[in-house]
């Protein structure tokens, strides 16, 4: 009697070579898809910047007090504003209101909630009377928080400004 012959141990039960089988594949596409998402997740943090860790805690809870001082004493002096944009949001000019600037030279910011790098400052320069004017650089579209403060920085006033509004109206807290 003569023996079947054997199946080589790379074939499976149709005969084919376990390459050319399809469960094989799934299995292995589990870990190589991962190791390309770890890939690629490596890169986005490298290449990202981080900027909502702040290097001194302390430091920045101290400062709170100060930006507390600041509005406190624009609210004595009854300040407001009203912030207008250009169409093209290169040209920015504020209307103040309140005992405060006596045609000084006021200071403007553009602060991006979560990236430091494209914030930006500008100095509001005195057209007459309560109104101010400056250009301002292209600012990436989405939420700002804009601060006016004169430049002694006694006094500040903040608000959110979405760039698709063309106004902001900034005023003192009220207690």
């Amino acid at each position: 009697m003569k023996s079947a012959p054997k199946q080589a141990a790379s074939t499976g039960a149709d005969g084919r070579p376990w390459y050319r089988q399809l469960w094989p594949w799934l299995i292995l596409a589990v870990p190589a898809i991962s190791i390309l998402l770890s890939i690629v997740m490596l890169t986005l943090a490298l290449r990202s910047d981080d900027g909502l860790v702040v290097d001194d805690y302390y430091k920045e809870g101290l400062g709170i007090n100060e930006v507390l001082d600041k509005k406190a004493r624009a609210a004595e002096l009854g300040l407001r504003a009203q912030l207008t944009f250009s169409e093209d949001r290169r040209v920015v000019r504020a209307l103040v209101h309140g005992q405060s600037t006596q045609g000084a030279p006021l200071l403007l910011r553009f602060v991006h909630p979560t990236r430091a790098g494209e914030d930006q400052s500008v100095t509001l320069h005195p057209l007459g009377g309560m109104m101010y004017e400056s250009t301002v650089a292209a600012l990436s579209a989405g939420r700002w928080h804009v601060v006016l403060e004169d430049q002694g920085e006694t006094w500040r006033l903040s608000g959110i400004w979405h760039t698709s509004a063309s106004q902001l109206r900034l005023e003192a807290p009220r207690d």
